[in-house]
């Protein structure tokens, strides 16, 4: 196990950043940090199956462990799935070796009605329960982090049925009946709300929402069905003092339209200069959004020496002020541990005072 070398309280270290304060490194974590990449995570799998360990707090709460065990993250993510939600909604999901796939796909205005409202206590109460017991086992000074689907990514799945390129059936349902997708982005923008709610409720210091297919759409149509239903989740979440980091994946055209969410953190792929994305992606008033990521997945494959200059200038573009280091999406399974240590370490060891300077000339 990696020791805790340099913040004590990675919680406040989190939430600073989250809002643009003063802080003394870039705090540090990967999306999909449990995984198959981790042979702790492997042993786990062989005698379990994914929706048993999404489903079970106490496997849950080991998987999610594993990498601040390794690691010493700067937070944890509670481990689950994104399509939790769609099962809760009355869709059967099963996960086979090419990915998940949902046998009953959303296709008419009686399949939107078909779909139950959850109650997240009741239908999904195993995730609450295992954010619960992370922030047992962690205590007050680490943070814990819920997440979820973005109505337009889980509506892609719950329409075309699995991960498809292009998402043909819910472009076919935009053009044919968009009233009908309107609907259905409501359904689901709703159900999430208090799905993350009762997240926030059992202790998450902070939540996501991951829009990992929003680069499936153009401007116009992003503008006119995802963001609306974004901006109606995070109405309806009313988080408060809770923030939300919205990630999205493929959006250099959609910056503007991102800036407009409502989020607090704006995560953005290894696509997107990070400095581009803070010079474009401004609030109507006050500072710069504070932001997440973003470097390429794939640099964890190369040398460690390559993995410590990506963060370097990673950090950089930000000079270290409301940045959250991360990757651009998912750690990949065939990334060597001592690479993702490495890329743990050259976060929480890179110091700002050398960065700032150069910040504004990169």
């Amino acid at each position: 196990m990696t020791e805790n070398r340099i913040v004590p309280n990675r919680k406040s270290l989190f939430l600073r950043a989250c809002r643009g304060g003063p802080v003394e490194h870039v705090p540090v974590w990967m999306m999909r940090q449990a995984g198959r990449y981790l042979p702790e995570y492997r042993a786990v799998r062989a005698q379990h199956s994914f929706l048993e360990v999404c489903k079970t707090p106490e496997l849950a709460i080991e998987v999610s462990l594993q990498p601040f065990r390794q690691f010493a993250v700067d937070a944890v993510i509670v481990f689950c799935d994104i399509l939790v939600p769609a099962e809760a909604m009355g869709l059967p999901v099963e996960f086979q070796d090419a990915g998940p796939v949902l046998p009953r796909p959303v296709r008419s205005h009686s399949d939107v009605q078909a779909l139950r409202d959850f109650d997240p206590d009741k239908d999904t109460k195993f995730v609450g329960q295992a954010i619960a017991g992370l922030c047992r086992e962690l205590g007050p000074t680490v943070p814990v982090l819920g997440f979820a689907a973005a109505p337009w990514t889980l509506a892609c799945y719950m329409v075309e049925g699995r991960a498809k390129s292009g998402f043909g059936a819910v472009k076919q349902m935009r053009y044919a009946d968009p009233a009908l997708l309107r609907a259905l982005l409501e359904k689901i923008a709703r159900n999430t709300a208090r799905y993350l709610k009762a997240q926030i409720a059992a202790g998450a210091a902070a939540v996501q929402l991951f829009d990992t297919w929003a680069g499936e759409l153009s401007a116009a149509d992003y503008d006119e069905f995802a963001l609306p239903s974004i901006q109606l989740l995070l109405e309806e979440l009313a988080a408060g003092e809770t923030p939300v980091i919205y990630y999205s994946k493929a959006t250099n055209h959609l910056l503007d339209s991102v800036s407009r969410t409502g989020a607090d953190v704006l995560s953005v792929d290894w696509r997107i200069d990070l400095k581009d994305a803070r010079a474009k992606c401004r609030k109507r008033s006050g500072p710069p959004f504070a932001v997440q990521g973003n470097i390429d997945p794939a640099v964890l494959l190369g040398p460690v020496e390559g993995i410590r200059q990506a963060v370097r200038d990673a950090v950089a573009k930000t000079g270290g002020t409301g940045h959250i280091l991360n990757l651009g999406h998912g750690i990949l399974p065939e990334t060597p541990v001592e690479h993702a240590r490495a890329f743990i370490e050259a976060g929480q060891t890179t110091p700002l005072s050398a960065v700032a300077s150069s910040a504004s000339g990169i």
